[in-house]
């Protein structure tokens, strides 16, 4: 692609963002690592309209990490109840014990310290780094990849990563990672309001089952359960919930695996 393309991509994009960017959103008023990673994270599977006051409530509740490390875990589920995908939450709270633990309560700004955090991936750590310190490191997540889908792979299926990525890296501006990909990421989610998904057509695309009736939801339910009935046993779960006693014991065997949960002489409580 030559400079006069690259130019001509950005301006439109630009143009996007001045006229209908949402320059508001709280995590964008921000360039404290912390809340950055916390945004990113609450940002991952949620829509950004459900995240807005999960984030407030969570950064005046856990303002730093070693505030978040310190927390009892039923204080932290609580403040993610209505989030979902719970692991992000415990994910948090191990992350926020190594910064704290590691790097003096500071979130790192080297990719491969980030990268080394419980929960943090490649777009994640990308994240934190442009929009927390200004890094114009390589951001390629839903949105944004949805924007390169539809303006350069119009016509193709299965478009790998490995392709978009060198085209990440030529249009980056460079001096203004932060508000460049703050356009981008709202142009994206322009497309995805008035054009099919173009997400759709990545080979990374992945379909998110109904929340209805899975067992999602019965993980979501039980701990909601234990939280409000701690020292419960799985058949008094189960009869609580109206469900299959043995797919409730598994439900309970994983939240306990995972972390959630701990389990004596029968009962359950929360960690």
């Amino acid at each position: 692609m030559n400079s006069e393309a690259v130019t001509a991509f950005r301006e439109r994009v630009y143009a996007h963002y001045r006229e209908y960017g949402r320059h508001d959103l709280p995590w964008r008023q921000t360039r404290d690592p912390y809340a950055v990673l916390v945004s990113e994270v609450m940002l991952q599977q949620t829509q950004v309209g459900r995240v807005v006051p999960y984030y407030e409530a969570w950064l005046e509740s856990f303002p730093a990490p070693d505030v978040l490390a310190a927390a009892p875990l039923e204080a932290v589920l609580r403040a993610w109840q209505g989030l979902g995908y719970n692991r992000r939450a415990i994910a948090l709270v191990r992350a926020a014990g190594v910064v704290v633990e590691l790097h003096g309560g500071e979130v790192p700004r080297d990719r491969d310290q980030l990268l080394a955090l419980p929960g943090v991936g490649p777009a994640t750590a990308a994240g934190v780094r442009a929009f927390a310190f200004g890094e114009p490191d390589l951001y390629l997540e839903t949105n944004v990849r949805a924007v390169l889908l539809h303006e350069f792979f119009a016509d193709a299926e299965g478009v790998p990563d490995s392709e978009l990525t060198p085209l990440l890296e030529v249009m980056l501006d460079r001096d203004n990672p932060r508000t460049w990909y703050w356009a981008l990421l709202d142009y994206g989610a322009h497309l995805k309001r008035s054009v099919p998904n173009p997400s759709r057509r990545s080979r990374h695309h992945t379909r998110q089952t109904p929340f209805e009736g899975s067992h999602r939801q019965l993980r979501a339910w039980l701990l909601r359960v234990v939280m409000d009935l701690p020292g419960s046993t799985a058949d008094e779960l189960a009869n609580a919930l109206g469900e299959d006693a043995a797919r409730v014991e598994g439900a309970l065997d994983e939240l306990a695996a995972d972390g959630f949960l701990a389990q004596e002489d029968g009962q359950y409580r929360v960690r």
